[in-house]
């Protein structure tokens, strides 16, 4: 029995994590599209008048199967996939492209969807309705269906190119990373590692079957405390070289051909549905609404931030004749430097604080502060079937009890999963049949591991990524929409990064910081002057951060403006970009073109500034508990009711204001960055 196309027999309708193995994937996602164009079928063959309920609201909710074995599939292939994942994958992604594109470009079925979006006058529809008829609408116009036949066949071979290229992109990146070792077998070579850093890579060599050794990756908990800490320049050029190289060095991996080719076929795609750039087309239906604003505002930043990063790089300049060295900083020495000035400047040590925020602290910490603002509370369900045993899933309650949910947190790099931190639902919340269906959501990270006889110790700026994507847990949690449409996180891209930031604000507020942050051994609280030297020191290298964020985000624009790909050569043109900036030489774009997985393998194509644009609103958001108090219950509700709540059933500014009560400025997030 294909546990998909039977109903779950488990707590909460879980997905059987237990049951469920490969060969059930295929014949699911069949049987899921059958279904639901037998589903599609039924609304066009309706006599009746086309309405809200018999065509938008029935579309809506076609395809359970479909989303049921999507919601496994499509996550499992980011937290825990494997070769034979990623040939189904191959044998699935043009099968669902046809099938998505068979139901955008169904004439019948648009002008269903047409005749109760022209008659909207007339139909008594609340504010979410109107919002999803709209949404439903807009996604037929701009998947093509208002284009003649020979326009409708050449998106088909668009979408399905464009599925199988960003597939192959984010395999190729998976790839490389995992194949990337730098075993170190001379202990002189691990001068100025700090013991915790050295016992993982000892670990990790061991595990690999070189004992005795020592073996870093490209995954970030193992290269970023490499090149911050290792006093050997050669190898940390070595490993950093690597990272920044991925998939681009004319191997069996190398994305070049593949981003030229996805350009010129999302230009293609733009101009066929009438846009001059995929920017324009993608802008459209996001808050910030034109290409023009965007470098805007990323260049109201990019002044301030390029004048604070070369005062940095000064600073670390004058630090490497200081040691008696005359070469010039290089982008591999700028996180070792940093880290020196760091200690020297504010006499802070990233290994002094991990011991306050192990994973399990931080962990407390986060429900405390959730639970303070929004009544949730939190119990791990030991009971329910995990797609790994270090998956660790919690259900969530309102203050009554009441289930609200579940999430699954994933928390430590295993081979199968692609870098990085990401939130991401299994099912959303909507109602079916008069009753609310609760969500599922999961959220990933790849933080450092324990060791030894040490809990899992984490940076701050892992403790930061934690409350981050709780955050978008949250939105997805507390969502009390009806339809699939608008719940959750189907918010502008610009937007929905605001639930998720706002949470960093807590993580980082000294006041909070002193609840949550106790030595792992000791059970302390933090020490007061180690939270003030994290304060004094929170502005600290933000010209490097902010930098290497905007130089990313102008990358991505500087790609989606074009009006013409067939040519590009990623290097070269990555260069021109960064030069037309003036990116100085000593910081890369956080991500370099050929690994900028957000942009060739996500959804964040002429979209990566959302960051940015989202902590516009977040600095502001956050200044209406500083103006009351940090867990001021009538702030907190009306983020909840105005925001976490609506999903993407009220345009994103108006959730805002109402909210704010007024429009967010730029001052926050400069005063907030240390830039002003």
């Amino acid at each position: 029995m294909n546990p998909f196309l039977a109903d779950y027999e488990t707590p909460f309708g879980v997905p059987p994590f237990d049951i469920i193995e490969n060969k059930h994937f295929i014949p699911a996602f069949k049987e899921g599209i059958r279904q639901q164009e037998d589903e599609i079928e039924a609304i066009i063959a309706n006599e009746a008048p086309p309405s809200f309920d018999n065509t938008i609201a029935a579309f809506d909710m076609s395809g359970e199967i479909l989303r049921r074995v999507d919601g496994v599939f499509s996550n499992l292939r980011s937290a825990e996939t494997s070769d034979e994942i990623d040939s189904i994958a191959r044998v699935l992604v043009p099968i669902t492209s046809a099938h998505k594109s068979n139901m955008m470009l169904n004439p019948a079925l648009f002008e269903k969807v047409r005749t109760v979006y022209q008659n909207q006058g007339n139909m008594d529809l609340d504010a979410e309705q109107t919002r999803v008829l709209e949404k439903i609408y807009k996604r037929f116009v701009r998947g093509g269906a208002n284009l003649d036949e020979e326009g409708k066949e050449r998106i088909r071979e668009i979408d399905e190119k464009l599925s199988m290229l960003t597939l192959e992109f984010g395999n190729n990146l998976l790839s490389e990373t995992n194949a990337y070792q730098l075993l170190i077998d001379n202990e002189d070579d691990l001068a100025g590692l700090p013991e915790p850093v050295r016992s993982i890579a000892s670990e990790a060599a061991a595990a690999a079957g070189y004992p005795g050794q020592w073996l870093f990756t490209l995954h970030k908990p193992s290269w970023i405390p490499f090149v911050q800490y290792a006093e050997n320049r050669e190898l940390r050029e070595k490993i950093y070289k690597a990272m920044y190289m991925r998939c681009n060095t004319g191997n069996e991996y190398d994305n070049n051909d593949n981003i030229t080719e996805i350009l010129q076929l999302r230009i293609e795609r733009a101009n066929l549905l009438g846009y001059d750039t995929h920017a324009d087309y993608v802008l459209e239906e996001r808050m910030a609404g034109t290409p023009e604003k965007v470098y805007d505002l990323l260049m109201q930043i990019w002044e301030p931030a390029l004048k604070k990063a070369r005062e940095e790089a000064a600073m670390m300049q004058e630090m490497i004749r200081k040691e008696g060295n005359s070469f010039q900083l290089e982008s591999w020495d700028w996180w070792y430097y940093a880290e020196k000035i760091r200690k020297e400047k504010y006499d802070l040590n990233e290994e002094e604080i991990r011991p306050y925020f192990s994973l399990e602290t931080v962990k407390a910490g986060l429900f405390q502060v959730v639970n303070k603002l929004y009544g949730l509370t939190f119990e791990m369900r030991e009971d329910l079937p995990v797609y790994h045993k270090e998956v660790m899933p919690y259900e969530v309650k309102e203050a009554d009890g009441s289930h609200v949910g579940i999430i699954y947190m994933d928390f430590f790099p295993r081979p199968g999963k692609r870098s990085g931190a990401w939130s991401s639902g299994i099912r959303k919340a909507h109602v079916k049949d008069g009753r609310r269906i609760a969500p599922v959501h999961m959220i990933v990270m790849n933080f450092t591991r324990s060791t030894g006889d040490k809990p899992a110790l984490l940076s701050f700026d892992e403790t930061r990524t934690l409350f981050h994507e709780f955050g978008h847990a949250l939105h997805s949690m507390l969502s009390r929409c009806k339809y699939m449409t608008t719940s959750g996180t189907a918010v502008a891209t610009d937007f929905v990064e605001l639930p998720s930031q706002i949470m960093e604000n807590w993580a980082e507020h000294p006041d909070v910081m002193r609840s949550y942050a106790k030595h792992y051994d000791t059970g302390q609280p933090i020490p007061d002057e180690l939270v003030e030297k994290l304060e004094a020191a929170g502005k600290f290298n933000q010209g490097f951060a902010t930098v290497e964020y905007l130089a990313a985000s102008v990358l991505d624009m500087d790609y989606h403006t074009l009006t013409d790909a067939s040519d590009i050569a990623p290097n070269r043109f990555e260069k021109a970009s960064m030069d037309r900036i003036g990116l100085i030489p000593e910081i890369i774009p956080r991500y370099r073109s050929n690994y900028f997985q957000h942009i060739f393998s996500g959804g964040y194509s002429a979209g990566y500034y959302s960051y940015i644009w989202s902590e516009v609103l977040d600095k502001d958001a956050f200044n209406a508990f500083l103006e009351t108090s940090l867990y001021d219950r009538a702030t907190a509700t009306s983020f909840r009711k105005n925001i976490l709540e609506k999903g993407g059933s009220v345009k994103e500014m108006e959730m805002y204001l109402n909210f704010r009560g007024k429009a967010p400025t730029i001052e926050p997030l400069l005063v907030g960055r240390g830039l002003k």
